[in-house]
């Protein structure tokens, strides 16, 4: 029979344990790290962001220049507009990157019509592999 001394001793240490483990902020399902106010504005923005994407990205292909090279390699340039909402928000974000940036190039006399037209051939074409592989 263990002596009074050790099953004090074994008392105490559960006590002990049983404190620490029942208040463990670990262990509270009431600690947040971030709140649901945060989490809501972070959706907030990440819509907004991915709106503001489609809406370059459309704008790009809408434009005159890009549905005349699209209609000369005969790509449905709805069909390739539509396939732009499907993507991801990262490659929706590179891609409105890249046409900002063609616009911009051609806007400032840096790219030809040869070059426009080679280079939307290859967003189309890349849109329409990403949504088909998908």
């Amino acid at each position: 029979m263990p002596s009074p001394i050790r099953r004090y001793a074994r008392t105490a240490a559960v006590c002990v344990l049983t404190a620490t483990l029942a208040t463990s902020p670990g262990l509270s399902a009431q600690t947040h790290v971030v709140s649901p106010a945060e989490l809501h504005q972070a959706a907030i923005a990440a819509t907004h962001a991915r709106q503001h994407d489609l809406q370059k990205v459309t704008e790009f292909l809408s434009s005159p220049r890009a549905e005349k090279a699209l209609r000369s390699v005969r790509m449905d340039s709805d069909r390739v507009k539509m396939a732009v909402a499907t993507l991801s928000d990262q490659e929706l974000a590179q891609l409105a990157v890249r046409s900002e940036k063609v616009q911009a190039d051609f806007a400032a006399g840096a790219l030809s019509d040869r070059d426009l037209l080679i280079i939307l051939v290859g967003i189309a074409a890349l849109i329409l592999i990403i949504v088909a592989v998908r």
